[in-house]
């Protein structure tokens, strides 16, 4: 942590460091009518990642794929997330850590991507941000079965889904992962333009 003018570090006390690191911060923060206010909140930092929607633009289809999450589980008691290839970027570049992470779990290479923004997906509590892309992809760019990682206990569904499907899923709360729902709906927005003719 490092002294800015509107907040002065206290201390920081790691309380767990295992897969990720949970700390505990005490700070100064400086309010807007200039009074300054201690406060204790808590921070878990993973590190950065990435995610990606693959496209088709001849079959109308999108890639997403299938997998227990236990905090889902958790706070729930759903088995399975639908929701795009992501993974941790580990010190890497963004859009290269992003097409290994689609080998990996869909076995798709994928050679350009376009990469939107960074999004800090829950501020309140964690640190990290995500570097979302998207991308096109057609049946000859799959080389492997995908899956995931079998060493990090992944075992991942790959479903290959109509656009307008995956919108009704939406709908019906068969997806209700965060980084899913922005990218789906941005390409929605961008197929609605490009039928419009709009740039």
């Amino acid at each position: 942590m490092t002294e800015h003018e509107n907040f002065r570090p206290i201390s920081a006390e790691v309380l767990s460091s295992d897969w990720g690191t949970l700390t505990k911060y005490r700070y100064e923060l400086r309010r807007r009518n200039g009074a300054w206010q201690q406060q204790t909140r808590e921070a878990y930092d993973r590190g950065n990642g990435a995610t990606c929607l693959l496209h088709n633009p001849d079959s109308g289809c999108i890639l997403l794929t299938r997998q227990f999450r236990l905090p889902v589980f958790l706070n729930g008691g759903h088995t399975s997330l639908v929701e795009t290839p992501a993974g941790l970027l580990d010190g890497e570049n963004a859009e290269v850590r992003m097409r290994a992470e689609l080998i990996e779990e869909t076995g798709y290479h994928i050679d350009a991507l376009t990469h939107l923004y960074d999004i800090y997906m829950s501020p309140g509590s964690v640190t990290e941000y995500l570097a979302f892309f998207t991308g096109t992809y057609r049946a000859h760019d799959r080389k492997t079965e995908g899956g995931g990682s079998y060493a990090e206990g992944e075992d991942i569904e790959v479903l290959e889904v109509p656009l307008t499907d995956a919108a009704k899923m939406i709908e019906n709360g068969y997806i209700r992962d965060a980084k899913t729902i922005i990218l789906i709906q941005h390409l929605m927005i961008a197929e609605l333009r490009r039928t419009k003719g709009e740039c």
